[in-house]
């Protein structure tokens, strides 16, 4: 996970001359190097030959979407406010996914400042047809609905295109095999919403050259399964094409505990469309709420078929501790797909989601240690000149504030007068977090007088906490903040004297128990060992995103 992105080259190269000595008005910070590692117990036990685990992307990577191209799967996913925007991987067996670029890519292309953490970039679609790649997607409160293209999954990406008379969410295309194409997307429904979540799943053609929507548009389902049972939110929806029927594959039923995939079929693309007798095909809603190893959420599906005739779903669901938390997200997982009297079943009913699974035919080598899934240590010395794939900035960067070039072999961070509570960006460079039990570490040089720097676990703006040391006076501070809704705190601080110059700073987790630690040149001490981290939890902090780590910096000029 160290391939450099355009998105940082661009983010120097466009910007470093303009807001370049903002960036840098106080001395960077130095960290030397950052390492993770996971240590889920689950993902401990012996994996069998032949089998892969769930997930196969670990971590904040929700609502998936995959095509394949000849004998190559592409696979895209939410990223909401962060950036670079919605990752796209590249496998040859649906198991071990290799990142290749982000469909948003450039600082200038989409500004997220204002704008809550679960807002920005939701379920993108992804798609290929004569050469072209398309990803359609909705950038909730900037901008609305729009199409990117690319001859290439690694990019360039094309910027987005707008698409005009489109409201709603989660648009995706579907090319039928006369050469025609369609978007569908979720919206309100004609007239007025009957109730709370009352939707509607809207088709409309597509023209792949001017790429806009064109001729007339309509409702294909209104409300969902049975919309005397005033189902709610439909949404994701996709369009396959098998044995002369068009299945319409959407979500339903929000995107918490009762998730669910429904499936319907039709023999025009315009419908009508009828639901599959026995939905959902997919669902973790109908198991005890109490179950050991809960996998929760299951839902947000799409369908590929490989080249060996074998389908595939993709979909996301999320792991839990204490029933209800989930500080890692929601997640990609993979299961088959089993065709039962021309309907596709992702899950029969009442079934628990496996974590080890028997892999596809063309599964091409052991899946213990697939890249994005199980227990691994990724250890970043900084010692590229780009950062890699797995690094996030809190929204869209205006100021190149993080460099590697200026003091090689360290990440230089350029710290910014916000702390991890503003709605602009941030100096807090993030990596997900992908298990419930993991260590993530740092080493650091004490930063200049009026500058806090450390490491930090970070939900949202509202969700919080920083680990990090300052001078104050002749000695320095090392103080462990909280943000918990509308409550600040300093949980706990430990005077270090002035002659430390170095400190190696560690955040521990394990479900709801975390712990921070440091390094002064004695050996690891434990400031606090077990604080509450459900803070860290969706389900605490709402919205739709994961947990995130990462060394982050701040100017105290008004402190």
């Amino acid at each position: 996970m160290t391939m450099p992105t355009r998105s940082f080259k661009a983010l120097l190269l466009c910007l470093l001359a303009t807001c370049g000595m903002a960036a840098q008005a106080a001395e960077p910070v130095l960290f030397d190097w950052f390492d993770y590692q996971g240590h889920d117990r689950a993902f401990a036990q012996p994996l069998p030959a032949g089998h892969f685990r769930n997930p196969v992307l670990a971590g904040f990577y929700p609502d998936p979407s995959v095509v394949r191209v000849d004998d190559t799967f592409y696979l895209v996913n939410s990223s909401f406010a962060y950036y670079p925007g919605i990752p796209v991987f590249e496998s040859k067996d649906l198991v071990h996914w290799k990142p290749v670029s982000h469909v948003i890519d450039k600082p200038t292309t989409l500004d997220f400042d204002g704008l809550n953490m679960s807002r920005g970039v939701f379920a993108p679609d992804i798609t290929h047809h004569d050469g072209t790649f398309y990803v359609v997607n909705t950038a909730v409160d900037s901008g609305g609905n729009f199409v990117s293209t690319a001859k290439s999954a690694a990019g360039p990406w094309s910027d987005p295109v707008w698409l005009k008379g489109i409201g709603g969410i989660d648009p995706s295309l579907f090319f039928d095999k006369d050469g025609k194409a369609y978007l569908l997307n979720n919206d309100e429904p004609e007239g007025k919403p009957l109730y709370e979540g009352h939707r509607a799943i809207w088709l409309q053609q597509f023209d792949p050259v001017s790429l806009q929507p064109v001729g007339k548009r309509q409702v294909i389902i209104n409300g969902g399964t049975d919309l005397a049972k005033k189902p709610i939110w439909i949404e994701g929806p996709h369009i396959y094409q098998r044995n002369g029927w068009y299945y319409l594959m959407c979500a339903q039923d929000g995107t918490g505990p009762q998730h669910t995939e429904v499936v319907f079929r039709s023999r025009s693309v315009w419908g009508p469309y009828v639901p599959y007798e026995d939905n959902p095909i997919l669902t973790q809603r109908d198991l005890p709420a109490d179950r050991p190893d809960a996998i929760t959420n299951a839902g947000h599906a799409d369908l590929v078929e490989a080249a060996d005739g074998s389908w595939w779903a993709v979909f996301l669901a999320s792991r839990a501790y204490d029933g209800t938390h989930y500080n890692t997200g929601r997640e990609t997982y993979l299961l088959p797909v089993e065709w039962k009297g021309d309907w596709p079943i992702i899950l029969p009913h009442g079934r628990a989601i496996p974590q080890v699974v028997k892999g596809p035919a063309f599964m091409q080598r052991d899946a213990s240690r697939a890249p994005l899934s199980g227990n691994f240590d990724a250890r970043d010395d900084f010692d590229s000149t780009t950062l890699g794939s797995e690094w996030l900035f809190a929204r869209t960067p205006k100021q190149p504030w993080a460099d590697l070039s200026s003091h090689p072999g360290k990440l230089a961070i350029h710290p910014l007068a916000r702390d991890l509570d503003t709605l602009k960006n941030p100096s807090y460079l993030a990596r997900r977090q992908q298990h419930l039990a993991f260590d993530a570490s740092t080493a650091l040089a004490v930063p200049a007088a009026g500058v806090e720097a450390g490491i930090a676990a970070y939900q949202n703006e509202h969700y919080w906490y920083a680990f990090g040391v300052r001078q104050e006076g002749d000695h320095l501070r090392l103080s462990l903040r909280m943000h918990r809704g509308d409550d600040k705190a300093v949980v706990d601080s430990v005077v270090l004297p002035a002659s430390v110059d170095k400190l190696k700073l560690k955040i521990s987790g394990d479900g709801k128990a975390y712990g921070f630690a440091y390094d002064d040149g004695s050996g690891w001490k434990w400031l606090q060992g077990d604080v509450d981290g459900t803070l860290l939890s969706t389900d605490v902090a709402g919205g739709f995103i994961g947990a995130t780590v990462g060394p982050y910096a701040r100017r105290l000029d008004n402190q």
